[in-house]
């Protein structure tokens, strides 16, 4: 039987194309920079916050929303003028295109949570730009709404942890759960700071997106945390730190292929989707990128470390150190 020598070269092809690098990437033997790098981002946010603060939506704040359609050539400043000569304060204006007609319009949000003020106040911008009556809709939303739009956000994104936690503790151990939630709450802080420095609003839709985010930076964790899980048996002869930094180069290939992958969908409603998808694109977008970064630069550092104080890996460190670039192929390591 001369097919196992075969298979086994074979397999060895494919090993080999996952990994173009003769050489691991030194990411682990670079974790300082790189904690350095997101200690940064998240002293920035802590900063920007008190200062800037966040634009959230009416949807959280309260306030009317009022949509203009078949606006035809009317120019956002020639709306904000309009707002402002009506006496109407702070309005966030947003061009819209109607999906169904093609036809160009505004969306306007104001700070107005009473409905028959909101209701007269669009009364004077559609006389004011003569507009039909039927040509603006406005909705209104009460404050006590918004507050608990934010409480049951803030439950899911708290239930979220924990299952997290939980659901990893019992595939892998309880180590790799928490080193995933720091690595989530990490991406979580510095997307509430590029939303502070960018002034963009926050809605429902950004919501949703933080949650999806949360998905795919655990996916990206948990992904390096197998392979750390798989090759566990290899610390005879390396340091655990050393053959957690080999694992993150075994799936670097697969991390990048499925973030470009992803990207691609998400980028194409960034640019050419309508206002409501663009917010949701946007946190993605971000969040995309943050995933693998923060699951390289955090959750597998802090893991790593955490484990290396055990005894028994402590001793091995102590006896191989950061042999970081000792893995040269995919093969040293029974790929």
């Amino acid at each position: 039987m001369n097919w196992q020598p075969r298979l086994l070269e074979s397999l060895g092809e494919v090993s080999k194309l996952a990994r173009p690098f003769k050489r691991d990437i030194n990411f682990l033997g670079h974790r300082r920079i790189l904690f350095i790098i997101s200690g940064l981002m998240i002293i920035a946010t802590c900063i920007l916050l008190p200062l800037r603060g966040l634009n959230f939506g009416i949807e959280f704040v309260g306030g009317s929303s009022m949509e203009f359609k078949d606006t035809g050539g009317l120019s956002i400043e020639t709306m904000r003028e309009t707002f402002n000569d009506a006496d109407i304060a702070s309005p966030i204006i947003q061009t819209s295109i109607d999906a169904r007609t093609g036809a160009a319009g505004f969306i306007v949000r104001v700070p107005i949570t009473d409905a028959q003020e909101a209701s007269q106040a669009a009364d004077r911008v559609v006389a004011a730009l003569e507009l039909n009556p039927e040509q603006v809709e406005v909705s209104t939303i009460n404050p006590s709404w918004g507050a608990a739009v934010t409480q049951t956000s803030l439950l899911a994104f708290g239930v979220a942890m924990l299952l997290i936690i939980i659901y990893i503790a019992f595939r892998f151990e309880y180590k790799m759960g928490i080193s995933s939630v720091i690595s989530l709450i990490h991406d979580l802080v510095i997307i509430v700071g590029i939303y502070s420095l960018s002034g963009r609003e926050v809605s429902p839709n950004v919501i949703a997106a933080l949650l999806t985010i949360m998905g795919y930076s655990l996916y990206d964790s948990v992904v390096v945390f197998h392979r750390v899980n798989d090759n566990m048996g290899s610390t005879a002869n390396h340091s655990f730190i050393t053959v957690s930094n080999h694992s993150i180069n075994q799936v670097l290939m697969r991390t990048i292929n499925t973030t470009l992958a992803a990207m691609i969908p998400v980028v194409a409603m960034l640019f050419f989707g309508g206002e409501t998808l663009r917010d949701f694109a946007f946190a993605m977008t971000i969040g995309l990128v943050l995933g693998p970064y923060s699951s390289i630069a955090i959750a597998a550092p802090i893991y790593a470390l955490w484990k290396q104080r055990e005894p028994k890996y402590k001793k091995q460190y102590e006896k191989f150190g950061e042999g970081m670039d000792v893995f040269t192929t995919a093969e040293q390591l029974g790929e």
